[in-house]
């Protein structure tokens, strides 16, 4: 399931913008169908020209998603139970971000086969820089440690930290139903490496990201 709601503010049509000369959600279109994991790719949308574009590349958009549904601050596990409903019910499901073009099918493949007795198998990928070495600024411009215990520590000593990687959630389908937490101690990773991921949520990221997308390709 890949949602792909119409009302982006910071990137106007996000969701379908060109990405290196495909609509971005292509790309997890594409993603899925090479996995060869799914019965039905479905994008759930609010908007008719997502949808159609969705259908151009083979998803399938069997239901529009409900305005209640579709705000800006709408959670997202609640728009999958809604598609796993619609649908008439299912095992499992994933969760695939309509922005995100560097996800794998070898990823995907990766969490359906670790999913077991789990109810989530997230993409996630290690920050970039030691976290525990992040520093905060005060209102007189101050700047100070946020974890004062590790001012001292060396970068390499401190524990690698992670991150959501925006890229996809494989779960079983009661899990989503049930609106469980995905931090309940029975989900497990799939790291991705730093080299695919970014998060775009304004321009600024969308052309960082195509550059990382096009130096990737040509193997740089």
């Amino acid at each position: 399931m890949i949602p792909a709601r119409g009302g982006s503010k910071r990137i106007a049509h996000k969701n379908i913008r060109q990405f290196c000369g495909a609509p971005i959600i292509s790309y997890a279109i594409e993603a899925a169908l090479k996995s060869w994991l799914f019965d039905e790719i479905i994008v759930s949308t609010d908007d008719e020209k997502i949808a159609e574009v969705a259908r151009s590349y083979g998803a399938a958009t069997p239901f529009m998603r409900p305005a209640e549904l579709s705000g800006d601050h709408a959670p997202i596990v609640p728009v999958v139970a809604h598609a796993i409903d619609s649908i008439g019910g299912c095992d499992e499901a994933c969760l695939i971000y309509a922005t995100a073009p560097f996800v794998k099918s070898e990823d995907l493949i990766s969490a359906a086969n670790i999913l077991g007795e789990n109810d989530f198998i997230l993409s996630i990928a290690a920050f970039e820089y030691p976290i525990f070495r992040a520093l905060k600024i005060d209102g007189n411009n101050a700047v100070s440690s946020i974890w004062k215990e590790y001012e001292q520590t060396r970068s390499q000593d401190t524990e690698t930290a992670y991150h959501d990687a925006g890229q996809f959630c494989y779960g079983k389908a009661k899990s989503f139903l049930e609106s469980r937490s995905i931090f309940n101690g029975k989900t497990v990773g799939v790291v991705i490496d730093k080299k695919r991921v970014q998060d775009i949520d304004t321009i600024e990221d969308w052309e960082r990201a195509e550059a990382m997308f096009i130096a990737l390709k040509e193997g740089r």
